[in-house]
């Protein structure tokens, strides 16, 4: 099989019978009359707000459906069916627009509280603006939406191409994507009308949490099934990786979640754990949503798209197999170090502080796996500026995993705890690793995915770099100076043994980091921009003229093909 560029840009479509056609379009339509009767008997507003988008969104579905159908192919009872030659790639294509549209909400949401910090005044009076419900806002844009789609994207893309297969089960993919944004839109709204459970990461509601389990069973259904279909007989690492964040996700989500609500058809619950049992809970599952979904998903784009970017193999695919288990085994112990000087019990508190120290051999052993797949091509870090974004991505990923076990210490810890140098360390891995590699990963599936020569400029990758790599050490570096600052005046006594400084004192010195950092997330979300820019106009198939930057060339032929044999 050739590909060619046109091939790309056909459109796949699926004749259906007319019953399935009824099946489809009434259950679309049931659900919205169950929705609409739901946010009638609604026992409060948000729970009516949420029933009424569900309604709009079903009847939408229904109308698409019936508009969509191809009912001559029904009539002739003829059954289309996709080219199995090419991969099924449509949903990475929503996907790579999905994520670059929340990284953009959820950066502009960041820098709007960034701002709020230094600015109160910007609070505006009013609940549904207020730093208290954009903040739940902002990271889960960021960690869930962009961090989120990203993740699907990019597993659905490397799993069909280290597999050799297309998509098990296509139509459930589909639901995933289209589904994961129908959460992300209740998560949002939720958090606005100040429907929360109140969980760091976890804030939605019960039956928001209910629907993200139905959506993550069928996203592990067609991952799993696309491996178990492979025409490939080793399962690339990559793979491991995505598959251990994709169950480990699944487990984290239902304990931390389970609850009780107050009504059916209320948005309220109660937790089924309290104290310090909630607490443990919770930051297992915190710590390890940051281990399995802002790292190990993350590592699993590493893998892939470092070595094809480079063009050349894993540097040591047996240190990656170690890498691995070391990860899975350690990371799902560390959690209580979050806990530390709490009502958690001590020996809880030490052995997560073990666990995270231990963290740091695999976490590096990772890191240098990236870094020396470049072996023997360093020139393209000068060359290529989205290995060079790679690159950068790599020495964060470095940076944070062994800043992370030394804040875990308890000597560190009661300095840091509490300060914003652990915003500083949770934003230098977040921008820096997951941000910078998500960047590269959608500078390199974009051109392949809409069967474009190359991107639209590399000169704005380019731009794009450094303006996100100035913004972050920025941002890290005014939030590490506040937060040891913040911690040094909260324990300083005079002689009298009071405390010098009043809270008032503290937070008038951290005036200056802050519009630092607010400067920096503005630089950051500037490059994000040059990012949608250059990526818009790639997929509408223009290049600008502009002195060559040196890219890996894209060639049909060798990306993956499904028949081993392809010319």
């Amino acid at each position: 099989m050739s590909a060619r560029a046109g091939d790309f840009d056909e459109h796949i479509s699926w004749g259906i019978s007319m019953e399935q056609l009824v099946m489809k379009a009434g259950g679309w339509f049931a659900l919205a009359l169950l929705a609409a009767a739901a946010a009638v008997m609604a026992a409060d507003s948000g729970f009516a707000v949420h029933m009424t988008i569900v309604a709009a969104t079903g009847l939408l579905l229904a109308a698409l459906t019936l508009k969509r159908a191809d009912y001559g192919a029904i009539i002739r009872g003829a059954l289309k069916m996709p080219d199995r030659g090419r991969y099924d790639d449509d949903m990475i294509r929503w996907g790579v627009i999905a994520t670059i549209f929340w990284g953009l909400t959820g950066f502009l949401a960041g820098l709007y509280i960034a701002l709020q910090l230094a600015f109160p005044a910007l609070n505006l009076g009013i609940e549904y603006t207020s730093f208290g419900r954009l903040r739940p806002l902002h990271t889960s844009a960021v960690i869930f939406a962009f961090g989120g789609n990203a993740l699907i994207a990019t597993s659905f893309y490397v799993v069909q191409r280290t597999c050799r297969a297309r998509l098990a089960f296509p139509t459930m993919a589909r639901f995933v994507f289209w589904g994961y944004q129908m959460f992300i839109v209740l998560a949002a709204t939720g958090y606005l009308m100040g429907i929360t459970e109140g969980k760091e990461y976890a804030e939605p509601e019960w039956y928001v949490d209910l629907w993200l389990t139905v959506v993550w069973v069928c996203y592990l259904l067609v991952f799993g099934g696309t491996i178990l279909k492979r025409s490939e007989p080793h399962i690339y690492v990559a793979n491991w990786f995505y598959l251990s964040f994709i169950i480990t996700i699944a487990m984290l989500h239902i304990v931390n979640n389970l609850s009780m609500p107050v009504s059916l058809l209320g948005s309220k619950s109660y937790a089924a754990f309290a104290g310090v049992q909630d607490a443990l809970t919770q930051w297992w599952y915190g710590h390890n949503a940051v281990g399995f979904f802002l790292t190990a998903g993350f590592l699993a784009m590493m893998y892939y798209f470092v070595p094809k970017q480079a063009e050349r193999p894993v540097y040591s695919y047996r240190l990656s197999i170690i890498h691995f288990w070391s990860l899975i085994f350690l990371y799902i112990w560390a959690g209580p170090h979050h806990l530390h000087y709490t009502a958690l019990p001590d020996w809880a508190q030490t052995l997560g502080m073990v666990f995270s120290i231990m963290l740091w051999m695999p976490s590096w052993g990772g890191m240098i796996n990236g870094l020396m797949t470049l072996n023997g091509a360093w020139d393209k870090i000068r060359t290529d500026p989205i290995i060079r974004m790679m690159v950068m991505a790599l020495a964060f990923y470095g940076m944070s995993t062994f800043e992370g076990p030394m804040m875990s210490i308890k000597a560190v810890n009661s300095l840091s705890h509490y300060t914003d140098w652990t915003i500083g360390h949770v934003h230098s891995g977040a921008l820096g690793w997951n941000g910078m590699i998500t960047f590269a990963c959608l500078y390199y599936m974009a051109p392949r995915l809409w069967g474009r020569g190359r991107l639209y400029s590399l000169r704005m990758v380019n731009w794009h770099f450094w303006l996100a790599t100035v913004g972050i050490v920025l941002y890290a570096a005014a939030m590490w100076t506040a937060g040891i600052m913040q911690g040094l005046m909260w324990r300083e006594y005079g002689s009298d043994g009071y405390l010098v400084y009043a809270f008032s004192e503290v937070v008038k010195a951290m005036f200056p980091m802050y519009l630092i950092r607010a400067a920096g997330g503005l630089l950051y979300l500037a490059g994000a921009i040059i990012m949608a820019v250059n990526i818009g106009l790639t997929i509408a198939g223009r290049q600008r003229e502009e002195k060559p930057m040196r890219d890996a060339a894209f060639d049909p032929a060798a990306d993956r093909p499904l028949q081993p044999h392809a010319a």
